[in-house]
């Protein structure tokens, strides 16, 4: 008699290759039964947004294409996840779930709530590393904790044992006979009802097959101009594996094996090639998951705990035209306008606009990281956590409370031919140059012969920088005052 069949809960793994829980489950013999479940409940207070939704359903219809020519179909349901994996493993006669682990706090608590109850009912449960070049929990400090700063927890990382070579495909995977009952992925209702997402299909190619084209692309034109061309928006001078990472359509440790046999190739030693720019910013989505992972209330919490009473304001109007690309100042509103049509924003315009919303207009990160969460393709709650709490000085690493970028200089400097801001903001797009970052202070003949006219083709700013920074200033150092003299 053959061995019981496998699961594979699949989750934020949605691919064949470097797949430990799917290579144990095709090593251990029996029929393979890779499973997804779609149950946005079990999130907590971070469902999967819109965006990412998207992104998902195009995601799960390469999957199956892909498990269907190893030989297995992908099993889709829709529920509780516990009651589904039960039934799944009566339906196969399974003896074994496998899954490859998460580090949000909700389903952390979820999978350890199940796995409890499937070793109860006498199923066989393992999970595995799958989304990370290091656990976690061990990375530490001298002092045996978590690491709050981003240089010396990379440095701990460097000199851990080199990340695993990446596990290849299964050569095949066997079905269970007779086949799994299994919801259409249209019944999921991932996809937006009206349909909006144009823009998302022209610019993104979800899957692992996209994922390895967008790697492939980058180590061929992208990497070693990397550190000259990640803060150019205008141009494709990043990765662009943001969302093909979140999804788990490629994992970390492929990329880093990609990078270092592409320095091999080239004669480089460790020592050059583990110190590239673009390989820290890998290790800053490994700071963000540890970070999670040892301080799971910070996702509706400043990890500095004194922040948590800072008197952000309340504007409806100022945050929708935060959100909307209006506010006046061009770099600002590109990189909104961009998110809006791809899912997508470049990082450098992140950090200004995050910063415009936090500093300039004082209003709370929990808005702009909602924001971000709804409309992202790579929404993360790790990196956008970290990210927004660094932005408005509250988290690890912080920036400190006086950096306020000003979005006029930003964009002279990494926008310099107005290349980007003339793509999303078509409106601005007759200004000059000199003129393009700062239109209300184009003389008015530039204006007309632009066709441009503030307050109607094109919004006035809503704050003045110098004054919003000045307020921003006076608002940070005010709190600081008040909590040193507290009792």
């Amino acid at each position: 008699m053959g061995r019981k069949a496998s699961i594979v809960w699949l989750r934020q793994n949605l691919r064949l290759a470097d797949n430990p829980a799917l290579q144990a489950a095709a090593q251990r013999g029996g029929a393979v039964v890779p499973v997804f479940i779609w149950a946005p409940d079990e999130e907590g207070d971070w469902p999967p947004g819109a965006a990412s939704r998207w992104w998902l359903h195009q995601s799960l219809g390469q999957l199956a294409l892909e498990c269907r020519a190893a030989g297995a179909e992908l099993v889709l349901r829709r529920g509780e996840s516990l009651s589904e994996l039960r039934a799944v493993a009566r339906e196969t006669g399974a003896g074994a779930v496998f899954w490859n682990r998460r580090y949000e706090p909700a389903a952390l608590a979820r999978d350890t709530r199940l796995t409890e109850a499937l070793v109860e009912s006498g199923l066989e449960v393992e999970s595995f590393n799958g989304a990370l070049l290091h656990e976690p929990w061990s990375i530490k400090n001298k002092s045996g904790g978590p690491f709050q700063v981003f240089t010396p927890f990379w440095r701990a990382c460097l000199a851990a044992e080199e990340p695993a070579e990446p596990l290849p495909a299964p050569r095949a995977l066997p079905g269970p006979r007779p086949r799994v009952s299994s919801r259409p992925l249209a019944a999921l209702e991932l996809e937006p009802r009206p349909d909006w997402a144009a823009g998302m299909r022209s610019s993104w190619r979800p899957g692992s097959a996209g994922a390895a084209a967008e790697l492939e692309r980058f180590l061929r034109g992208g990497l070693m101009a990397y550190s000259q061309d990640r803060d150019r928006p205008g141009r494709i001078g990043t990765s662009r594996l943001s969302p093909h990472l979140h999804f788990g359509e490629i994992g970390p440790r492929q990329v880093w094996a990609a990078v270092r046999r592409f320095a091999q190739a080239r004669g480089l030693a460790p020592a050059e090639w583990r110190s590239w720019q673009f390989l820290t910013e890998l290790g800053w989505r490994e700071f963000a998951h540890h970070l999670l992972f040892h301080f799971p209330r910070t996702p509706a919490a400043p990890l500095r705990e004194e922040f948590a009473g800072f008197p952000w304001r309340s504007n409806e109007a100022w945050l929708k035209a935060w959100q909307k690309g209006r506010t006046g100042y061009p770099l600002v509103d590109a990189g909104l306008r961009e998110l809006w049509a791809t899912g997508w924003m470049h990082n450098r315009v992140r950090m200004v606009a995050a910063s415009f919303l936090v500093k300039h207009l004082l209003l709370s990160w929990r808005e702009g990281a909602r924001w971000f969460w709804d409309t992202l393709v790579d929404a993360d709650l790790a990196n956008n956590t970290l990210g927004w709490q660094w932005t408005s000085g509250c988290g690890a690493d912080a920036a400190p409370y006086f950096r306020v970028f000003n979005p006029v200089s930003q964009g002279e400097k990494f926008d310099p031919d107005g290349a980007y801001v003339r793509r999303w903001v078509p409106e601005l797009a007759r200004l000059p140059d000199e003129w393009l970052h700062r239109p209300w202070e184009a003389p008015p003949a530039a204006l007309a012969v632009a066709g441009v006219e503030l307050g109607r083709t094109y919004p006035a700013p809503v704050v003045s920088h110098h004054i919003a920074r000045e307020t921003a200033l006076e608002a940070y150092q005010r709190f600081k005052t008040r909590k040193r003299a507290a009792p």
